[in-house]
């Protein structure tokens, strides 16, 4: 998820019945927001593109850096980030088998000291926050230089270098060797097995991309392993086939909550290249980078696609417009997110110049029943407010607050709601309480709760984002105050439950207060 150069991007669920019944849109300054979007941030690690500022800074800065971080997403309406864990097999978490990474304490193994973990200490303040955390890695980046005394000599590259290529100044895994793909699946599920993750994320990064006067040094596993296919591109699609088909399984039966989502670059193919591809003429993952993407949707392998169409509208090599079309009218009936490039949102070329560029964009896949949301990149991008995209976001598209699109194939059973709701007013606001409803019939207990509120004489409806108050991921906390009322007013408030994967219950009793002057 590297910023592409400029030269190399001009190379370039559906839901069902019961899905859409519980997302309402309301009218925000001509534009409409829906109750359940997807709203992510890249957050990456690697050469501290967005977090930490820079390596070696103590632990109480590292947490100070990224709490400022989650908080101004967070007033942004952001509901999910994609935090970068292991940018070039190392690692941003303790509870793992490979070493701590040189972007967060400047050498590749040091601990943070004081110690924590800031992949725990993340989830937690993400899920604070109502936010869904997944576990970004890259699969075969090992290195990002040829650097020595960047690299441990217990780091895996110099342990196991049969493992290993070199290309483009980088070392990279093989992903012909069995051996490479076990390893990279047991390195995944330890995250999923030892965190508290929402979902795991993979980038754009498999096969390098080409570099002139570069081959990839692969041929004697293709010899020893490609016997059965006409040519070493299908081979090495299917090397990248067989890990992403292995990793869904092994997720999956490890906790069948956690989410597997990919972000490919954003054409599959062309439509000039093959009768199923997009009406574009740039440079394609799935020749170039042995990414069949589309595949991987196809035969379920993924429950989200979140291509990264970096580019404008009206872009002849890749048009924004008709590569969402694409992505959307191949989605297999799975979730659709579009990775939207902000860090582009101030060039001077190809249309960038216009700085509506990401509005329009938003306003496009929000047209489209089967766009579920959008994923910045990156993280800094957004704070920094380029291009005034954070300013668009929180005073128009992302104005009220936003549930996560639920993912029917992996849990259709709805929670219970919950019961005995109380409203009193204190000194700071309105106090409420209730009991959680009982446990579900798949055996869940509540995840979180959301909290609705509208003014007496006004019509309770849970469908409309702009009457949510608050959004909780925690079960255990039933109680909420209100803040934000004010005086001379009687407000009704209403909750419901949310699960672990975000199904949402009926609604609880209404209780009232009045707010005095």
């Amino acid at each position: 998820m590297i910023q592409k150069p400029i030269f190399f991007l001009l190379l370039l669920c559906s839901f069902s019945l019961s899905v859409c019944s519980q997302v309402k849109t309301v009218k925000t300054d001509g534009n409409y927001a829906p109750k359940r979007e997807f709203r992510g941030a890249w957050v990456a690690t690697v050469a501290n593109i967005d977090w930490p500022s820079k390596p070696g800074l103590s632990t109480e800065i590292q947490k100070d850096e990224l709490i400022r971080i989650l908080d101004d997403h967070k007033k942004t309406g952001i509901n999910a980030i994609m935090f970068q864990i292991r940018p070039a097999a190392d690692a941003f978490y303790g509870k793992g088998r490979e070493m701590w990474s040189r972007y967060l304490n400047g050498v590749q193994g040091k601990a943070p000291a004081p110690y924590y973990d800031p992949l725990e200490f993340a989830i937690v303040e993400a899920h604070k926050r109502g936010m869904e955390l997944h576990a970004w890695f890259n699969p075969y980046r090992a290195t990002l230089n040829l650097v020595d005394s960047h690299t441990s000599p217990n780091h895996i590259t110099k342990q196991k270098p049969q493992w290993f290529f070199t290309y483009g100044g980088k070392k990279l895994f093989n992903p012909g060797l069995p051996e490479v793909r076990e390893y990279i699946v047991q390195v995944v599920l330890d995250v999923v097995k030892n965190y508290d993750i929402d979902g795991v994320h993979f980038d754009d990064y498999f096969y390098p991309y080409p570099e002139d006067n570069q081959v990839i040094r692969d041929s004697e596993a293709y010899y020893k392993y490609g016997s059965k296919f006409k040519n070493v591109a299908d081979w090495r699609r299917n090397n990248v086939d067989t890990l992403i088909h292995v990793l869904s399984d092994s997720i999956h039966a490890t906790k069948k909550y956690v989410k597997f989502g990919i972000s490919p670059f954003g054409i599959w193919r062309n439509l000039s290249q093959d009768p199923e591809g997009s009406e574009s003429n740039g440079f394609d993952g799935y020749g170039k980078l042995y990414a069949d993407a589309r595949k991987w949707v196809q035969e379920g392998w993924l429950d989200y696609i979140n291509p990264q169409i970096y580019f404008p509208f009206g872009y002849k090599v890749a048009p924004y417009d008709k590569l969402v079309d694409w992505w959307t009218a191949n989605s297999f009936g799975k979730h659709v997110y579009i990775g939207q490039g902000v860090y582009r949102s101030m060039e001077n070329r190809q249309g960038w110049s216009d700085r509506r560029q990401i509005p329009d964009q938003i306003r496009y896949l929000r047209s489209n029943p089967r766009a579920q949301g959008s994923v910045f990149f990156s993280s800094k991008s957004v704070t920094n407010n380029m291009a005034g995209v954070k300013d668009s976001l929180r005073n128009d598209f992302y104005r009220y607050p936003a549930l996560q699109p639920v993912m029917l194939w992996l849990d259709v059973v709805s929670p219970n709601p919950p019961f005995e709701l109380t409203a009193k007013t204190v000194a700071k606001g309105v106090q409420l309480s209730w009991k959680p409803g009982t446990i579900s019939e798949d055996g869940e207990k509540a995840y979180g709760f959301v909290v609705y509120r509208i003014k007496k004489g006004q019509t309770l409806d849970i469908n409309n984002p702009a009457n949510i108050v608050n959004i909780s991921f925690n079960g255990a906390q039933t109680t909420f105050t209100d803040n934000s009322v004010s005086a001379n007013n009687i407000y009704v408030y209403a909750v419901t439950t949310l699960d672990r994967l975000k199904n949402e219950s009926a609604v609880s009793n209404t209780a009232e207060a009045r707010v005095a002057q």
